[in-house]
């Protein structure tokens, strides 16, 4: 221990020469001394050993914190970051955790281009907002590829809350039947659902639509076609669009059957497109009482640039088939498809009939009754013009009254029905044996007398079925002739599509 006194002195011998206040206090140990006159004398020789005041730890805190901020955004702005929104949020403290933050979303495959879209996603911290958010969106379909792509669409996701916000939005999607296997697929379309409250729009729309008679088990369908309508506001956008197409003749069930099978069609802005469609069709000679069932038909003619599609037809169809304009309106009132075909398609069958030796006005005859002859494939038109000519033996012109018979398959009716007629001995024409159900068919056969030979049902490709006046008024169809629906059902068979 003796060694060691020497060291000691020498010790405090340099602390109370550079510390002259230690000497004070080690001399006399009073508490009165501790006085601020001694620590603001010293303080002006050693600030960084400047005594602690009530106030020093808050005011160095937000000082370090400004300091922070500032070498932070530094940092993002020698990256390209911009950084003029990141001023409401607080940051990180250190660079390495907003670089840790930047770097993970880059490897989602975001661009330092799509984080200046949306700059507040530097306030998400890894292990807090984005793995969470990220492992439940996988969970729920969506694929780990497309995580980045949903993230750059819809970067608020990463603020929200697994189980306040995105799971309750997830539940109310299962409960409108939406199937587990479609919300990856249903939320890529429209991310923005997760962000709505449940008892605002999404709830109304759907109320909405199954008062007007969608049934609710084809709600699910119906959002996973097209989601945007859980988004659309009842007042403004639905009801007006519900209300326009009933005022113009199609009954309410029929649009609820539209809407089921072509969802998209609530998108459609009615002053901007629908209703300029409509008086569009009927200034190219579509007759106003028909247009119900072109709408039926073909619901897209009400989102499509009409008048362009309609004036190059009309053009197209004058130029080649000889069809005039009054013609190309009958035309559209039985296929309004014929406004979306492409020309090419139609010249295949035209070409075939033309290289059977049928002139240009009887083709063109031929078309105005039954467009739907120009979406037939010429192979199938090839063999029953083959049976026609060789089997049946008939004239040429009972083909150009009657091109339906192109329409008909083969085997299923054409050829077994007219084997049955040979079998009786009886002849007739092909309206007579061909437009006409089965059970008709087997009842004409059974008869004593054959009935007279009356023009039919006009064949409207998805549409309605119009029998001639004293034919009965009845509707016929090849599926339930005893379904005892109401009129609106039984008028409107469902939209076909080409």
């Amino acid at each position: 221990m003796s060694h060691l006194l020497p060291r000691n002195k020498k010790l405090l011998s340099f602390v109370t020469r550079h510390y002259p206040i230690l000497k004070t206090l080690i001399q006399n140990p009073s508490p009165t001394l501790l006085t601020s006159h001694h620590y603001a004398t010293q303080s002006s020789k050693f600030p960084e050993y400047e005594m602690p005041t009530v106030t020093w730890g808050v005011i160095q805190g937000k000082k370090e914190k400004l300091v922070n901020r500032v070498k932070i955004c530094d940092h993002l702005k020698t990256l390209g970051v911009i950084t003029d929104e990141l001023e409401t949020i607080e940051l990180p403290s250190t660079i390495e955790v907003i670089s840790e933050r930047l770097e993970f979303l880059q490897k989602l495959g975001l661009t330092i281009d799509d984080v200046n879209e949306y700059p507040l996603m530097l306030g998400c911290s890894v292990r807090k907002n984005l793995i969470p958010v990220l492992a439940y969106l996988e969970k729920i379909g969506i694929s780990r590829s497309k995580l980045g792509e949903f993230v750059k669409n819809y970067p608020q996701v990463l603020h929200a809350s697994v189980v306040v916000e995105l799971a309750p939005v997830v539940k109310f999607l299962r409960g409108l039947d939406v199937e587990k296997q479609d919300l990856g697929y249903v939320l890529m379309k429209y991310p923005e659902l997760l962000g709505f409250k449940l008892e605002g729009t999404m709830s109304t729309s759907v109320a909405y639509l199954v008062s007007i008679g969608v049934s609710p088990r084809d709600i699910g369908p119906m959002v996973t076609q097209y989601p945007y309508l859980l988004g659309m506001r009842v007042g403004t956008m639905i009801k007006p669009l519900v209300d326009y197409l009933i005022s113009i003749g199609l009954p309410k069930k029929i649009v609820a059957r539209m809407l089921e099978k072509r969802a998209y069609v609530i998108g459609y802005s009615l002053e901007e497109t629908v209703k300029p469609n409509v008086e569009c069709l009927i200034s190219f000679g579509v007759r106003r009482e028909m247009i119900p069932l072109v709408i039926a038909q073909y619901p897209q003619i009400l989102g499509l640039p009409v008048k362009a599609k309609m004036s190059t037809q009309q053009y197209f169809f004058s130029l080649k088939l000889k069809v005039d304009p009054e013609g190309f309106a009958r035309v559209v009132e039985k296929m309004p498809q014929v406004v979306s075909l492409k020309q090419n398609v139609i010249m295949k069958p035209v070409e075939f009939l033309l290289g059977r030796a049928f002139r240009v006005e009887d083709v063109a005859r031929m078309v105005v009754r039954c467009p739907q002859i120009l979406c037939s494939r010429v192979e199938l038109m090839k063999n029953a013009y083959y049976f026609y000519k060789t089997e049946m033996g008939r004239p040429m012109k009972e083909l150009v009254e009657y091109p339906e018979y192109f329409t008909y398959g083969l085997e299923s009716r054409i050829k077994p029905r007219y084997q049955k007629l040979q079998g009786k001995g009886i002849r007739s024409s092909l309206n007579w044996f061909l437009n006409c159900s089965d059970q008709r068919f087997e009842e004409r056969l059974e008869g004593n007398f054959i009935d007279a030979d009356s023009e039919g049902p006009v064949f409207d490709m998805g549409g309605k079925l119009d029998m001639p006046g004293g034919g009965g008024g009845e509707v016929v169809s090849d599926e339930d002739d005893d379904d005892e629906s109401d009129d609106d059902e039984v008028l409107y068979r469902r939209t076909l599509t080409l």
